[in-house]
């Protein structure tokens, strides 16, 4: 008999059903023929019906990021000049943290206006139409609002343009909210529910902490990454990897307060932990689906959630020590000699030996100059941006490599504190404009918006601090408006009022800084 025509499903479906049929396999014919029956558009369907019934056959495919951008306040505090107020010994938060500089907020501006910014800019630059946005994600630690999430706050931009039918919501958990506002938007493009337009997922906050040891790994910024089918930024989710537990390592009880209370050797410790669990998991799943054994070779880079960057160097040595302790043979013979003292120890005993720490980043040195230290030029400048820090060592990446990494495989270490961590990857080619990788770092514009900052005293520093905890959580306040220091088309804070709602201006986007100046590259 003549074979029925499927082709409209699935052009390979004609062949499976020919190769069945020629193998007798008449009950799984049968069965295909019904399911194709009940997805195939008839002749009394009407033309809803059947274009339904083919968007529900069309799967997204190379689910990924087609375009990102990040925002950072001007207005940032050197360490060097930080270890001089403080009184620490000279290097201390320079070598002892890895880090250069530290980005901070002024009064004007906070995660919202970060996140307005950010967004209106991207939509701008890749010229996407807010209409083509049925998904927005948000991912932050910053509480600004018990009840009411920031996306809410960002639907003005959407609303504008008559677009309200927009799914999601914020992700709360320490540092790992963006990844999982992240995970939610791949998943939904992925998903049946996808309805065809772009997912939007904002990592935003702003780190503070109280005067102390802990004040040096503060930052702050807003990052924004656009979610779709054949993107650039593919996500491998086959291989990801997650370990949660209960722990008191960072936490906020205090909701009078933006301040963390924070257990510092703990946190390390729980880091390192779950650092080992994920990549056990991503290891198991990624030899179950290739049928060979993982190790750091088989990924071109490693991009981790940067606190601080020596808590990098640390992690990325763990996973070498951590390649020998599952098949010695994945490492050099020098290597093997300097592990070998090691192999009898712990799991806690691991973490807590400062020999085995100083051995492993020894001989983990060559692999992090090529693997990871690309990664860490903004997690270095601006410091630690929670949600967001480890999407800007991405940005780094991108910013030093970009015409050099199509066809690589990059590992990504979440982790937030509580505790909640997940390792995945991304596999990266370059793309079509505007949704390629020489013009996302084009249109990021690292290097401008780096070298336009304003740096100022660490005395301004401080007073601004403490006027921020003074207005914590306060209402019937007007701020400064002070936004000298802003380039044009930059979101700022300008009351907050008696009923604490609050209000935000953009910067008119044809007059120039004070200074005459481009700042922070807008």
């Amino acid at each position: 008999h003549p074979l029925p025509s499927f082709s409209y499903i699935n052009p390979a479906f004609n062949s499976l059903l020919a190769l069945i049929i020629n193998n007798n396999n008449n009950n799984l014919c049968v069965t295909l023929l019904i399911v194709a029956h009940s997805l195939a558009p008839s002749p009394f369907d009407s033309s809803d019906q059947a274009e339904k019934k083919l968007l529900s056959c069309k799967m997204a495919k190379n689910v990924g990021i087609l375009a990102m951008e990040i925002y950072f306040p001007p207005t940032c505090v050197q360490q060097e000049a930080l270890e001089v107020h403080d009184g620490a010994s000279k290097g201390k938060y320079t070598i002892g943290l890895g880090q250069d500089c530290m980005a901070f907020c002024t009064d004007v501006e906070d995660v919202i206006s970060m996140s307005l910014t950010a967004v209106n800019s991207l939509l701008e630059k890749y010229g996407v139409d807010p209409k083509q946005v049925g998904r927005l994600e948000v991912g932050s630690e910053t509480v600004i609002d018990k009840s009411k999430s920031i996306k809410t706050f960002l639907m003005q931009i959407f609303e504008k343009c008559g677009n309200t039918d927009i799914e999601g919501v914020d992700s709360t958990n320490a540092c790992y909210g963006g990844t999982a506002a992240l995970f939610n938007c791949v998943n939904w493009v992925e998903s049946s529910s996808w309805d065809g337009r772009y997912g939007l997922v904002v990592c935003t906050d702003s780190a503070v902490y109280a005067e102390g040891p802990a004040r040096p790994t503060g930052g702050a910024a807003a990052i924004v990454m656009l979610i779709g089918p054949d993107a650039p930024i593919v996500f491998e989710s086959k291989y990801r990897g997650s370990h949660m537990a209960h722990a008191y390592d960072f936490y906020k009880p205090n909701l009078a307060s933006e301040y963390p209370v924070v257990d510092g050797k703990l946190s390390q410790t729980c880091y390192l932990m779950a650092l080992d669990a994920c990549y056990k998991h991503f290891c198991a799943k990624y030899e179950k689906f290739e049928g060979k054994q993982f190790s750091i070779s088989d990924a071109e880079y490693f991009v981790f959630h940067s606190p601080y960057n020596k808590l990098v160097q640390k992690s990325f040595a763990r996973l070498v020590f951590d390649d020998f302790t599952r098949d010695a043979s994945s490492i050099d013979e020098a290597a093997k000699e300097k592990f070998a003292p090691f192999s009898s120890l712990s799991g806690d005993e691991s973490y807590q030996s400062r020999d085995l720490e100083k051995v492993a980043q020894q001989v983990a040195k060559p692999f992090y100059d090529s693997k990871v230290q690309p990664t860490t030029l903004i997690p270095k400048q601006v410091g630690n941006m929670y949600t967001a820090s480890i999407y800007a060592a991405f940005v780094s990446l991108l910013h030093n490599k970009n015409s050099e990494l199509a066809g690589k495989r990059i590992v990504m270490f979440s982790y937030g504190s509580g505790l909640t961590a997940t390792m995945f990857s991304l596999k990266l080619q370059e793309g079509q404009h505007p949704f390629s990788l020489s013009n996302i770092a084009s249109v990021m514009s690292v290097d401008e918006k780096l070298k336009s900052r304003i740096e100022v005293a660490p005395e301004k520093f401080v007073e601004t601090l403490k006027l921020m905890e003074h207005r914590y959580g306060g209402k019937d306040f007007v701020t400064s408006k002070d936004t000298s220091c802003l380039a044009p088309g930059t979101y700022y804070l300008t009351e907050v009022d008696s009923m604490y709602r609050r209000f935000y201006s953009q910067k008119a986007t044809d007059c120039a800084p004070a200074n005459g100046s481009i700042v922070n590259g807008h």
